[in-house]
């Protein structure tokens, strides 16, 4: 039975991830970058300022809401949460693997194009979202697909159609790339650095997660406020003790991600053209496995956000993806190429270490172990447990909008129960299934997604021109806060008298 999954799913993926998909990712990127003037850069001081700079003076940014919404603090950290997660870690380990260090490269050209993707779907997110008859805001692809492209002359139909299959996709990709390969990692790394069985892992996580996930979006919220900022920080401070051991290796490291990327040299031994396709897939792959822009995902967590501004929460997109691809992904490259784990000539990665056969699992923690001993290993596994166990919850999330899109609100908690007893399947799945099957519903949920993206770019450029000459030129216009006039004027008042 899986050998029929593995061939369908095989089959899937090698159309869902082939050129055009990969030349869609970059053309939208593209696009929102230069029709928001290179927002990214052009505004770099502000969006950091107004993101991670808020935090420490803006109480409207942490404060807790007594509403169904989440503070901003609180959208960013469940966002991380599920994009923060083992993507950062088995996921760069596998491409690595794959790819050589060139995929790091286009991890990176990737990330810098993709900020401005998760700008804009979490722009569009805002503008259209909506509340549920519960008063919780429900915003996402299928809502800009649904009210935006939709509204378009001609457009109703296929609309509610791209908005269905997204919610499909996204209800499914939940329990791949927000289930079975996360807790998959961490059963792996448990048996791997403690010998814990793996079915033991399954349904202690499958315990704790249920215990998280029935409480619905405010609690999945309270506890990633608290994981999130620890796991992040304790990983970026144990990456940069290994940089600056071996800070000599820095040019070597880079030298070989350059020649890489190019093709200046074969990858894994073979002809330079694979090495060379090798690099880009498998970068760009696992790049958008490590931040999900273009996949339409995180844009349901920031639509819950007490933001009234929808550049606002662009903002926060263009931070998310900053922080977990070129900070985040760029220490475990350095960490995993540095460790003497991967020959920085062929770009191949050692069979076996220490009596230890070398995998995407365990690649990190045997990198880890060279410089830290068996405590190492071991710090990676706990933090790659804590990492999917948050991007598990914040995944439980977006299959919860998916359901309540496609089949209303009384169907959330069935899906909530079928979401947690899954977890123990994840756990003792095979490895490359798991990942394999998560790049397939990746690539399937992306597509009506960047459709939409496509298509509302130009009410994407026309909220950030307003935004940008209320708020950096001073001009006294009005907002473009929402799709809908009774919300838009709710919020324009409220901007209006400083609540924003």
């Amino acid at each position: 039975m899986l050998q029929i999954v593995e061939q369908v799913n095989s089959a899937i993926n090698n159309v869902v991830w082939g050129p055009p998909m990969l030349v869609l990712m970059i053309v939208v990127g593209v696009l929102m970058t230069v029709l928001t003037g290179v927002f990214q850069f052009s505004h770099f001081g502000h969006w950091m300022k107004n993101t991670i700079g808020a935090i420490f003076k803006d109480k409207e940014v942490v404060g807790h809401t007594k509403d169904k919404s989440i503070s901003q603090f609180q959208s960013l950290c469940t966002a991380l949460a599920a994009t923060v997660g083992t993507g950062n870690i088995v996921g760069v380990a596998g491409a690595i693997m794959t790819g050589g260090p060139g995929a790091v490269f286009w991890m990176w050209f990737m990330a810098i194009f993709s900020m401005m993707t998760n700008y804009s779907e979490n722009v569009l997110g805002i503008f259209y979202r909506r509340k549920n008859s519960q008063g919780e805001w429900s915003g996402g692809a299928m809502y800009y697909l649904r009210d935006g492209l939709g509204a378009k002359k001609g457009c109703k139909a296929i609309g509610s159609v791209l908005a269905v299959l997204f919610s499909i996709f996204c209800f499914l990709a939940s329990f791949g790339i927000g289930n079975m390969t996360q807790v998959n990692s961490i059963a792996g790394n448990m048996e791997s650095a403690f010998g814990i069985p793996n079915w033991v892992t399954g349904l202690v996580v499958m315990l704790i997660a249920g215990l998280v996930i029935v409480g619905g979006l405010k609690r999945i919220a309270a506890v990633t406020e608290k994981i999130v900022p620890f796991m992040v920080i304790l990983y970026i401070i144990g990456s940069i003790v290994i940089l600056i051991t071996n800070i000599s290796m820095v040019p070597a490291v880079f030298i070989s991600i350059f020649k890489s990327a190019f093709g200046l040299k074969a990858v894994g031994g073979g002809i330079v053209g694979y090495g060379l396709k090798q690099a880009v897939v498998m970068g760009m792959k696992r790049g958008v496995f490590s931040n999900e822009a273009g996949l339409g995902s995180s844009v349901m967590v920031h639509s819950n956000s007490n933001v009234k501004e929808p550049v606002r929460q662009g903002m926060w997109g263009i931070f998310e993806v900053f922080a977990d691809t070129i900070i985040v992904c760029t220490l475990t490259a350095f960490t995993v190429l540095s460790s003497g784990l991967v020959d920085l000539e062929t770009g191949e990665t050692l069979a076996e270490y220490g009596g230890n056969a070398l995998s995407n699992s365990n690649l990190v923690g045997t990198a880890f172990s060279m410089h830290f001993g068996i405590a190492g290993s071991g710090f990676v596994a706990i933090a790659i447990a804590l990492f999917a166990f948050s991007t598990t919850l914040g995944w439980s999330h977006y299959g919860t909008k998916a359901c309540e899109f496609l089949f209303k609100e009384k169907a959330t908690m069935i899906y909530k129960v079928i979401f947690v007893v899954a977890i123990f399947g994840g756990a003792v799945m095979g490895d490359n299934l798991a990942w394999d099957i998560a790049d397939t519903l990746n690539g399937l949920m992306a597509l009506p997604n960047l459709i939409g993206v496509l298509v509302l770019s130009p009410i994407v450029a026309k909220i950030t021109r307003n935004y940008v000459d209320r708020k950096i030129k001073g001009k006294d216009i009005e907002p473009m806060l929402s799709n809908f006039p009774e919300i838009q004027a709710e919020h324009a008042a409220a901007v209006k008298k400083g609540a924003e």
